[in-house]
């Protein structure tokens, strides 16, 4: 038993030290589509605008589909009917009037960054006994300035500002995943 468990864990560091440089590549690639992004914050934004839009048609048509199958409940038929409906009403208007729909969502995302940092404070203070709590508590105050930020610029930042963060998530999620595939050749090789 101990042999085969030695056999399955060595398959298992081949498999993964050997998919090293497709980590490399994903890293690279999120990195270069970053970099773009943050070059063309207006297009970047216009575009994660416009997928949003995309998903909630897709969304909003799953739902109506979803409705005929409790057809004979006519309750949830028009609920989920109307969830559908709506869905794809906001999708169209989102591709009709992207400025709206960039002005909108960049107030909700500042609304949600000064609520998520009020729970994270608070979560934080509650961890008080616990050595660290102050960075939680640091973390969510960073997270409503930010917010705050973002709402004071508003609208005007509105043509930026969902680019810039998609342009940043990029970045760091490519830089950590260059990190990681090197790391993985690195242990590859010892």
């Amino acid at each position: 038993m101990h042999t085969a468990t030695t056999h399955h864990l060595r398959h298992i560091e081949a498999e993964r030290s050997a998919g090293w440089g497709w980590w490399v590549a994903l890293g690279a690639v999120l990195v270069l589509a970053g970099a773009v992004a943050l070059v063309n914050l207006a297009t970047a934004t216009a575009v994660s605008v416009l997928f949003v839009g995309a998903m909630m048609i897709v969304g909003g048509v799953a739902q109506i589909a979803l409705a005929f199958p409790v057809q004979g409940q006519w309750g949830r038929f028009f609920l989920w009917l109307l969830l559908g409906l709506l869905y794809v009403a906001a999708g169209i208007v989102t591709f009709r009037n992207p400025a709206l729909a960039t002005a909108v969502l960049t107030l909700l995302l500042a609304a949600a960054l000064v609520a998520v940092g009020i729970l994270r404070i608070a979560a934080g203070f509650r961890l008080r006994p616990i050595r660290g709590w102050g960075w939680v508590v640091l973390s969510g105050a960073l997270t409503v300035l930010v917010g705050a930020i973002v709402g004071a610029g508003w609208p005007f930042n509105s043509l930026w500002v969902l680019g810039l963060f998609l342009a940043v998530d990029l970045l760091f999620s490519g830089v950590a995943y260059l990190a990681f595939g090197l790391a993985e050749r690195r242990d590859a090789r010892l």
